[in-house]
């Protein structure tokens, strides 16, 4: 560990960048990343996108130089991707992600409205289904991902702490309030999380009021300021019996 303190590797998706009204900087002290690694006297090192599932994370990870060039310093591994992967994805995953390519723009815009504006009524008649419909990517696969990305840091940086996050909860009118792939994602992620000595941060439990209440943004998906404040303060937690000295941050949830 530096003397700067510990260095906190994220893997996330948008809800560690998003706010209560709008995508923010990565360096924005009250996003829950930051919350965490200021609590721990350190800083994070964010790799995330929107709608990022699992394996978005692992492409990150293999495919972006600058992740590579500060390896050698980071001092735990956060995977806060998972979540993404439980929400109804009505048409498969790889189809909807060429949705962007398509030629002419007309064309994309038409298809992209009439896709969103389906999307809702689709992911309640497929609820209806044994295991709730097709989601954005199956848990099987997300926590090989999720194993993958912890492999490979740690096989450069041994012994140091991982913790994953949780899948969260939402109300977001764009699923049509259906999350019925997070009970099985969970189940999943906290078996394999027990088999790889990774810890688990528990998000529905810190935030699940939060934006079930609204608080959060109004897409019904990201936090509010408060949310970010919780999640930070829980992961700080997690970690500070492993990054200092003392074993005690100065947050917790």
């Amino acid at each position: 560990m530096s003397g700067a303190g510990p260095v906190l590797l994220v893997l996330a998706d948008s809800l560690a960048f998003h706010g209560p009204s709008r995508a923010e900087p990565s360096n924005e002290p009250r996003l829950w990343h930051n919350v965490a690694a200021a609590a721990l006297g350190g800083r994070a090192e964010l790799l995330a996108g929107y709608g990022w599932t699992a394996r978005h994370a692992w492409r990150g990870l293999t495919r972006d130089p600058r992740i590579w060039s500060i390896m050698p310093t980071v001092d735990a591994l956060v995977l806060g991707v998972g979540g993404m992967d439980t929400l109804p994805s009505p048409l498969p995953t790889a189809l909807r992600e060429l949705i962007p390519s398509l030629r002419p723009a007309g064309l994309r815009r038409a298809v992209r409205d009439g896709y969103l504006a389906a999307q809702p009524r689709l992911a309640r008649s497929l609820a209806l289904l044994p295991g709730g419909g097709p989601v954005a990517l199956p848990p099987k696969l997300t926590v090989q991902y999720l194993e993958s990305c912890r492999r490979a840091v740690t096989t450069i940086r041994p012994g140091i702490p991982v913790v994953a996050l949780l899948p969260g909860v939402h109300r977001a009118p764009a699923y049509g309030g259906v999350h019925a792939g997070r009970a099985a994602a969970e189940r999943v992620t906290r078996a394999w999380a027990a088999s790889a000595g990774v810890a688990t941060l528990d998000v529905r439990t810190l935030i699940g009021a939060h934006i079930m209440a609204g608080e959060g943004n109004p897409d019904g998906i990201h936090y509010g300021w408060a949310g970010h404040r919780r999640v930070g303060e829980g992961l700080a937690a997690l970690l500070a019996p492993a990054l200092l000295p003392d074993g005690a941050g100065s947050g917790g949830s």
